[in-house]
């Protein structure tokens, strides 16, 4: 091959490869659209008991026996149910618009919608004839939306502070399983031994180990929000292709692939670091290898991955579960208690299953 040739073949495939290839949002503004996420079943969970927990104890203290402070409470859960899930809803619904406006009035249009929509469940209660407000009773609900309001959106702020470090320890420790020695040498080792023989294969090998180091080093902004699940799906790919070339007929891969659940948001480096355990203790310790099945698969308003493989002899190298444990925290970062990650064996096999949003 000419030297003109190589200069075409390679330029193109450095292009692809640049860190810098596609713009990057600030990091302010994807920190405060996270903050304002509101949507995820466990945060609303959360919002609704502390508010009616907040509500219950208030009322019982007004009220002479539980009966007076049960028939307070059914009239008083219509307007604060309505309330809280009004903001809710406005605020998750605008999130991409308050994380453009300055600091002042991401604090300031919060409240204030707090304290309508607090009014708002107040006058409800009008409306069904299950109360009558005076007026210093509706300036105490107002009151009390815009505080329950401020408390909730510096709780979402200490949340969304927290998250960042964790995030970064997570990118980092994946980092650090995916350029462990022995598998940067075995796979140049590889390439090294095609070279010869087989130069088309030898260059897929360094091109599919150029596109994990990509993944691995690029910067956090632009996948802070997940990335598709087709694209962990295609890093997957290329990491199994490296390990078939090592491993030949011991390695048999089954797929799986629900192409519903292909454009689902999934947290970064998510099946690529449990396909790699899956490889390097249920294939790489045993003579006869092992079998690797990645499922996917899309029900409803959730999704289902599950990464199996064969158990035979015990690794040389027992791991210390990071993979499992920083997976399943970025899982909760990202989709809190509407997420969930199973482990564990099965009818020799070890079967790792997620559950997530879609």
């Amino acid at each position: 091959m000419s030297t003109e040739a190589t200069k075409e073949r390679v330029a193109p495939a450095w292009e692809e490869t640049r860190l810098d290839a596609r713009p990057v949002e600030p990091s302010r503004l994807i920190d405060a659209r996270r903050r304002f996420d509101v949507c995820h079943v466990g945060l609303v969970l959360r919002a609704v008991l502390g508010v009616q927990l907040v509500l219950a104890l208030g009322l019982a203290m007004t009220s002479n026996t539980p009966a007076q402070w049960v028939w307070s409470m059914g009239g008083a859960t219509v307007g604060s149910l309505s309330a809280v899930l009004a903001w809710l809803l406005i605020v998750c619904a605008a999130k991409n618009v308050l994380a453009r406006w300055p600091e002042w009035a991401q604090w300031a249009a919060p409240i204030g919608l707090g304290a309508l929509c607090a009014l708002g469940g107040a006058r409800l209660l009008e409306a069904v004839e299950l109360g009558r407000l005076g007026a210093m009773q509706g300036m105490a609900a107002a009151l009390s939306g815009a505080l329950a309001a401020a408390v909730l959106l510096g709780w979402l702020k200490l949340r969304e502070r927290a998250q960042a470090p964790a995030d970064a320890l997570a990118r980092l420790v994946e980092l650090q399983s995916r350029i462990r020695p022995h598998f940067l040498f075995n796979t140049l080792n590889t390439a090294i031994a095609l070279v010869r023989v087989d130069p088309t294969r030898a260059e897929e090998v360094l091109e599919d180990l150029a596109e994990l180091f990509r993944v691995a080093l690029e910067d956090a902004g632009p996948t802070a929000e997940g990335v598709r699940l087709d694209q962990e799906v295609e890093l997957a790919r290329r990491y199994l292709a490296i390990e078939q070339l090592r491993f030949g007929d011991r390695l048999r891969v089954h797929w799986q692939l629900d192409p519903h659940a292909s454009d689902a948001r999934v947290p970064p480096l998510l099946l690529q670091p449990l396909v790699e355990n899956a490889v390097r203790h249920g294939v790489e310790p045993n003579d006869h290898g092992g079998d690797v099945d990645i499922v996917t698969r899309a029900r409803g308003g959730e999704i289902e991955i599950r990464i199996v493989n064969s158990v035979g002899l015990p690794s040389r190298g027992q791991g210390h579960g990071l993979a499992l444990r920083n997976v399943r925290q970025r899982l909760r970062l990202m989709h809190d208690v509407a997420a969930r990650l199973e482990a564990g064996p099965g009818e020799g096999r070890f079967v790792v299953r997620i559950v997530m949003p879609r």
